[in-house]
C-alpha cells in the first residue's frame, strides 16, 4: 500500500479554480456571475457565497434564471469558507462564485486577526503559524472540493516599505494571501473597468478561452471553459463527490476518513478501496505533523462529533 495511485496520465476529472480580482467597480463579480453562467446548464446550478453584506442580491437579475446564494456573516475565519463552501457542495451546486475571499485574509476574524489575537493576550509576537495552518485548511477545501469555482478578491495600490526613506510602489495587488493567486488554475487582474485584463497565471491550455486579455470575459469564456473541462474521460459524479469528501477529511486524521467510509455501500467501498488507502496514508501524514504540535486531528473531530466513539479504518 503507497500514497500514490500510479496510472497511464489520460484527460479526464479535472475543475476549474479561477481567481478573478479588481478594484472596486471593474466587474468583477458580473464576470464572475456570467462566466459561471456559460459552465453550467441552468442558473440554479450556480453558487454565490457572499460575504459583501448582501451585494450579491443585486445581481440577481443579469442571468436567465436564479442563482444559488448564501450569505457568510463575520467572524470570516477559514475555518467558516471552507464549512460554507462544503454547504454548497451538498446542495449540489455545479459552479461556486465566492465573493470575496478577501476577507478570508484580512477580514473581521480572518487570518490577519487570528495571527495578531496573541498581540492582544499579552505575547511578544503574532501567531502567524496558527493563521498560516488555518488558511492551509481552508485551501486544502478550495482544491480539493468537486465543484468548479470562481474566487472574487478585492485590489488595492500596494506599496513596500522595506526602506522607509525610498518607499516603492508595487502598483494594483489582489488582496490575499501572496500564493493565493498561483494555487489558481488560472488568475488575472482586472481593469478598465472590465475592459482589459491582465493575466497573473494563465495555462496554455485556457489561452482560447480568456483570449488576449482585451474584451469583456463573459458567458463565451465559461463555455470554453467547460469544453476543456468536459474533454476527456468521465467519471461517475457520485465517484467524484465522495473522493473529494474523503480527501478534504484527511486533515482530520484517520477519524475524518473512516466517518465517510463507514457511511459507503460495500459496492462503494469495492470502487474505492484504492482512494481509501490513499486518504489513509495521508490521514496518518496529517495526524504526525498534527501530533508534533501538541494537538491531534481526532481531538478537533471528536469534539465536532461530541465525543462519540470512532471506530477504526480496515
Amino acid at each position: 500500500m503507497g500514497i500514490l495511485d500510479i496510472r497511464p496520465a489520460k484527460r479526464g476529472g479535472s475543475k476549474a479554480i479561477i481567481g478573478i480580482a479588481g478594484v472596486s467597480g471593474s466587474g468583477k463579480t458580473y464576470t464572475a456571475l456570467k462566466i459561471a453562467r456559460g459552465m453550467v446548464e441552468k442558473p440554479s446550478q450556480i453558487g454565490f457565497l457572499d460575504t459583501e453584506n448582501k451585494r450579491g442580491s443585486l445581481y440577481a437579475d443579469i442571468l436567465d434564471g436564479d442563482f444559488m446564494i448564501g450569505d457568510l456573516y463575520p467572524p470570516f475565519s477559514p475555518k467558516r469558507y471552507s464549512e460554507a463552501i462544503k454547504e454548497f457542495q451538498n446542495a449540489g451546486v455545479k459552479v461556486l462564485v465566492i465573493d470575496s475571499v478577501s476577507h478570508e485574509w484580512e477580514g473581521e476574524g480572518g487570518c490577519d486577526d487570528i495571527a495578531n489575537a496573541a498581540l492582544q493576550n499579552d505575547k511578544k509576537m503574532a501567531n502567524w503559524i496558527g493563521a498560516k495552518r488555518e488558511h492551509k485548511s481552508f485551501m486544502n477545501t478550495l482544491l480539493q472540493c468537486d465543484m468548479n469555482i470562481i474566487c472574487c478578491l478585492r485590489a488595492r495600490e500596494k506599496t513596500d516599505f522595506k526602506n522607509p526613506n525610498k518607499p516603492v510602489s508595487l502598483g494594483i495587488q489582489p488582496v490575499c494571501e501572496k500564493n493565493f493567486m498561483f494555487e489558481m488554475t488560472a488568475s488575472l487582474l482586472m481593469e478598465n473597468e472590465g475592459k482589459t485584463q491582465r493575466f497573473l497565471k494563465m495555462p496554455a491550455f485556457l489561452f482560447e478561452a480568456f483570449g488576449s486579455g482585451k474584451g469583456y470575459l463573459g458567458e463565451a469564456t465559461g463555455r470554453k471553459i467547460i469544453d476543456w473541462i468536459n474533454t476527456g474521460e468521465k467519471e461517475d459524479p457520485e465517484i467524484t463527490r465522495i473522493k473529494s469528501e474523503m480527501l478534504m477529511a484527511c486533515e482530520f486524521g484517520l477519524a475524518g476518513v473512516i466517518a465517510i467510509w463507514n457511511a459507503l455501500t460495500p459496492a462503494m467501498k469495492k470502487k474505492l478501496e484504492a482512494h481509501k488507502n490513499i486518504c489513509k496514508e495521508a490521514a496518518l501524514e496529517y495526524e504526525r505533523q498534527a501530533e508534533e504540535g501538541g494537538e491531534t486531528p481526532q481531538d478537533t473531530l471528536k469534539k465536532n462529533m461530541k465525543n462519540e466513539k470512532i471506530p477504526e479504518l480496515p
